[in-house]
């Protein structure tokens, strides 16, 4: 595995952000959500007028940025792991479905998918949000309903080559019957791309769910979310950019390492690779 650096890369900052999750009232001695009105708008502690006590400085309303970024990331993994979870669910069994039975199942399930693909990601979000309301549960199922057809079509296309193979010529001959075939013979055969698919999804949750908090549809005040933050820190990106760079470092680094570890994933089981 060492020979896959980005693969290496990626597990490391991703397991980093998962230990200050976890860790989390480790690091800081703050309230995400305490306010400090005699503190406001402190900077980090590069700067001159910072105060150790709050080492990455304070926001407009006096609350420790570091908290808020330490919790935040508690919110942005497991948001992740939710919406991947149901995304992954649901579209493997419409892709397993779709992908075998071929005929009317397929029609249907495909028309459905092809008409949620043709909405751009963000705008099918906003459009399921302004059914069911604001909110950090309503925005991870909309970002879930979002990831189905990605992984409905990977998973279709998968089936697909999978039953033009000879074991599965072989179990139909034997009699087994269609739920053997497909959880017994066709699902093992494509885990691959499906984990592959599942880690990338991870950080389009992440960026989805950020950018509904950003426009005041996703988690709301006062939960520590990052897409929040840098929502409340636009006013002030020119006088304090620390309040806005932050929490966008954190998104920027998290996508990068799910997405390296993806790529990383994907070059793993190339049996090509493998074989080189």
């Amino acid at each position: 595995m060492l020979k896959f650096k980005g693969l290496v890369l990626g597990l490391t900052i991703i397991s980093f952000f998962i230990f200050l999750g976890l860790f989390a009232p480790l690091f800081s001695s703050h309230d995400p959500g305490a306010i400090y009105t005699e503190f406001l708008r402190l900077p980090p502690f590069w700067d001159p007028g910072s105060l150790a006590q709050f080492p990455l400085g304070t926001d407009d309303l006096g609350r420790d940025i570091l908290s808020r970024l330490l919790f935040g990331t508690r919110i942005s993994l497991l948001v992740g792991a939710f919406v991947v979870a149901i995304s992954l669910t649901f579209g493997t069994i419409l892709g397993l479905l779709s992908g075998y039975f071929k005929g009317t199942i397929d029609t249907v399930i495909m028309g459905v998918i092809d008409v949620l693909m043709s909405f751009p990601s963000i705008l099918l979000a906003i459009l399921v949000i302004s059914i069911l309301g604001p909110g950090l549960n309503n925005a991870v199922l909309a970002v879930a309903v979002v990831g189905i057809p990605n992984f409905t079509r990977i998973i279709r296309s998968s089936v697909m080559v999978e039953k033009s193979k000879d074991y599965h010529l072989a179990a139909v001959s034997c009699g087994a019957g269609p739920g053997r075939i497909i959880f017994k013979e066709i699902f093992p055969n494509i885990l691959a791309p499906l984990i592959v698919q599942g880690t990338l999804g991870f950080s389009d949750a992440i960026l989805n769910v950020a950018a509904l908090g950003f426009l005041g549809l996703g988690a709301q005040p006062p939960q520590p979310e990052w897409g929040i933050m840098l929502s409340d820190s636009r006013p002030f990106i020119e006088s304090n950019p620390w309040m806005v760079t932050l929490p966008g470092l954190c998104i920027f680094s998290v996508l990068l390492g799910f997405n390296l570890m993806g790529d990383g994933l994907r070059d793993y089981f190339d049996p090509k690779l493998k074989r080189r």
